[in-house]
Order: C-alpha cells, then structure tokens, then sequence
C-alpha cells in the first residue's frame, strides 16, 4: 500500500513539474526539479514529448542535464532519436560535462558521424580525455574506468593533500578513496579519505598512506574486476598500465552496471539465445539472433530421431516402452539442467577454484546418483503397481538412476570444459544440455530394454 502512495506522490509531482514547463514558469520549474534525485529527475526527462523536451534544453544548462543523463539506460536507436532533438553544440557540451566513462558508453552507440560532429564541437580538454578512453577494448578495465579521479604525491603534508582535494573534489567522481602516486606518476599507495581527515597536518602522505594496493590492469577483464571488488568491497578500485601508472578508476556503479550486464548475458546464454534481446527489437532481429542456437538444436534433435528408428523393432515389440521416454528424458534434462547453473555461477563468480573443479564434479554426481535412486525407485513401485510388470520397473527406474547420474556430471564437466578452454561457459545453454541429455537417456534406456526384452515379451 506504501508503495501505491509513494508512486501516486511521485506522479503528481511530475505532473506539477510539466505544468510548470509548460506555462514557461522557469524559476519555479528549476526549484522543484533540483529537488528530485537525478534517477527521478532522468525519468520525468523520458516521460516528456518531444516538444516539452526542447523548453526543458532552454531552462536547463548542458551541464544540468549531463547530471541526470548519466543515469539513463537507453538502447542505440533511443540515444540518436534524443539526440536529433539537440542542437548539437548543447549536445556536445552536455557530453562532456557528463562522466566521462558515461560519456564514452553513449558515444560507442550513436553513428560515427554523430561521434565525430560531438567530438569535434566538445571542450578540447574534454574530447581528448574522451578519445583516451575510447581507445580500449569495451569489456575490460581501461573500457569502463574513468579519468576523473584524485591522486595526490607521497611528498605533499596532509594539509597540502586536504587542500589539493578540495580544489579537485568538484570534478572527480568519487573522493572516498585518496590515490597515492610517485613522482613518476606511477601507483605508490592509497588512502581512504577517513585516514585522511584523522592524520596530523604536517605528517607526510607516504608516511600514513597503504603501500599495499589492489589495482586493475586495463586490460583486464570486466568480470575478474568485478570479482575483486566484490572480495573486497571496494567502493573504488584504481587502474594501471603495463608501467604501474596510474590512468584510472572504477567505481561501485560501474561494477554493478558490469555486473546487471554480464548476469543478463548469462541468462540469455543459459536460455539458449546468442545475446541479450532489447525489448524493442523487432520480430526478425529476435528470430535471426535466436535462429544459430535453434539449427543446431534441431540437427542435435534428428539425432534422437534416428535413435528411436534404431530402437522401432524394440518399440513394436512392446510399446508400452514409448510412454516412459518422456520422463526419463525430462527429468535427465532437468536434472543436468540444475548442475549447469550451479557450474555456471561458480565460475562467474569466481567461486570455483582450479582445486575445487574435481570436488565439484564429484559431488554433482553424487547428488544425480542420490536423486536418481530415489525418483527411480518411486517410478519402480507406480510402474509395478499399474502394469504389474517389475522388470519393466526396473529397466525404467535403473535407466532414470543412470540417466539422472550422467545428466548431473555433463551437466558440470561441459561448462568447467569450456572455462578451461577460454570459452564462455554459459554458452553451455540449458537447451543444449537437455538435447545432449535426450540422446544420453534414450541410448541408456533402450539398452537396457534390448538386455531384458526377454523378459518383456
């Protein structure tokens, strides 16, 4: 119920503002529209037409908007739209005075002839710190670090060093860690701003500071960055070159936008989808981006196919055998299924260890072997009690214990496989493992109806 009131409030304040707007009443509009957060602020921004958005450019500087666009999340095609609507000197400005790791994340999505118009009207100083920080690869550390951060010497006093930050603060993007550097430029130590406040005056930097860093190389990768800084909850983790210079740093809101990024990724891999689908794709781009997944999935399926011709003579024989193949290949395919995220999400989290990967394995298949005993046992006793038949109990109930078995440790192998071929484990999908699964629990399953078709007849 609070949260229908809050909504409610919320609503007719955007309500209020867009009168505002409307009626040209700029100082009231201004006063009541610093006093939202900047994620409220981004959101009455997105609700408004095309025309309020242009009397909004008018009462608002590009400095005043850039604050709230660094909380937009909009797809490439959304950016160039809000952008036609700009003129582009107000865009430029507007970017520039934006984070500048924001900045290059919107940059990447618009045309190159926008980023080049942009670039060119930018500040100079602004486009060239820009253009350093489009110059790495998108999925590492140089890709989502920013330039705006404070660093001071180990040779300056704490006094030196409080009023280096107060002139700094302004333009850097988080001022709870203080970043130590040699004359060299090069990552000497660190300081959290507490320590910094607490030390005497005349004490030296490199007297109080940390000598002992966790840093980021920039090209290392987003996901073992944000592991780290998971580890060691980090609000901000610093970024250095082949040197040890100090070019950047990483923030807490960057990991979690690394992290939303990568979790949507796996998901979609785990669902068998090649990437993440906007919800503003159209049926041909979300049918051509699904299809690789579903041709491959369909040649594996004709392999099951061509099993079951295999096995027709043992069907004839006794069809009642037919109507068990969907339990033992649904249950294998669930059950492989479970050990494929487990797999998965140990490895992304950085959970499983090179020492661990055995144990893992091991201890999936004892779980596969426990579950299946237990369901091969309950479908032993229903199949006995309504077909009266105890060996075809038992070659359904020992398929579904094997079955289940080889589910579980395929399910756990393939993705450890893959992480150790620096591959993508989530590309081991969830319908992937279900088809190999299929074509396991059949071959079981008619193998061992072949052995005791005997008993059968």
């Amino acid at each position: 119920m609070a949260d229908v009131i809050e909504k409610t409030e919320m609503e007719l304040e955007y309500e209020t503002l867009l009168a505002r707007l409307r009626e040209g009443e700029m100082d009231a509009f201004r006063e009541a529209f610093f006093d939202l957060h900047t994620y409220e602020q981004s959101e009455f921004y997105l609700e408004l037409e095309e025309e309020d958005r242009q009397k909004m450019y008018h009462f608002l500087s590009p400095e005043e908007v850039a604050e709230f666009f660094d909380s937009l999340e909009l797809e490439p095609e959304e950016y160039d739209a809000l952008f036609e609507e700009m003129d582009a000197r107000y865009a430029a400005s507007m970017l520039g005075a934006m984070q500048y790791d924001n900045a290059v994340d919107i940059l990447n999505e618009v045309t190159k002839e926008k980023l080049t118009s942009f670039l060119t009207l930018m500040d100079r100083a602004d486009a060239q710190e820009i253009r350093k920080l489009m110059n790495y690869e998108e999925d590492t550390a140089g890709g989502i670090m920013t330039t705006e951060f404070v660093s001071v010497t180990s040779l300056m006093t704490v006094r030196e060093a409080m009023r280096h930050l107060k002139q700094m603060a302004p333009d850097s993007e988080t001022i709870y860690y203080v970043f130590v550097v040699d004359s060299g430029r090069k990552l000497a130590g660190i300081l959290s701003l507490r320590e910094l406040i607490i030390a005497d005056d005349d004490a030296y930097i490199g007297d109080i500071m940390v000598e002992r860093v966790v840093s980021a190389r920039v090209s290392d990768d987003q996901e073992e960055v944000a592991r780290i800084m998971r580890d060691y909850d980090f609000l901000a983790m610093p970024v250095v070159d082949y040197q040890n210079h100090l070019v950047g740093i990483i923030t807490a809101d960057d990991i979690m936008d690394v992290m939303d990024e990568e979790a949507h990724e796996d998901y979609s891999r785990l669902a068998g989808m090649s990437e993440i689908e906007p919800a503003s794709d159209s049926s041909f781009s979300t049918a051509k981006k699904r299809l690789p997944w579903l041709i491959g999935l369909t040649f594996m399926g004709m392999i099951t196919a061509t099993m079951l011709t295999t096995f027709e003579d043992t069907l004839a024989q006794v069809a009642v055998l037919g109507a068990f193949i969907p339990i033992i290949g649904g249950m294998a395919g669930n059950s492989g299924t479970q050990s494929l995220a487990v797999a998965v999400r140990g490895i992304a989290t950085g959970e499983i260890k090179d020492t661990s990967k055995i144990k893992l394995a091991l201890r999936e298949m004892g779980s596969g072997l426990i579950t299946g005993l237990v369901c091969g046992l309950i479908i032993f006793g229903i199949i006995t009690l309504l077909y009266d038949s105890s060996i075809l109990g038992i070659i359904v109930g020992v398929s579904l214990l094997i079955a289940m078995t080889l589910a579980t440790l395929l399910g756990t192998l393939i993705p450890l496989l893959m992480s150790r071929l620096n591959i993508d484990p989530a590309v081991a999908s969830g319908p992937f493992i279900t088809t190999a699964n299929d074509i396991i629990s059949l071959l079981v399953y008619f193998s061992l109806a072949n052995a005791f078709m005997s008993y059968l007849l």
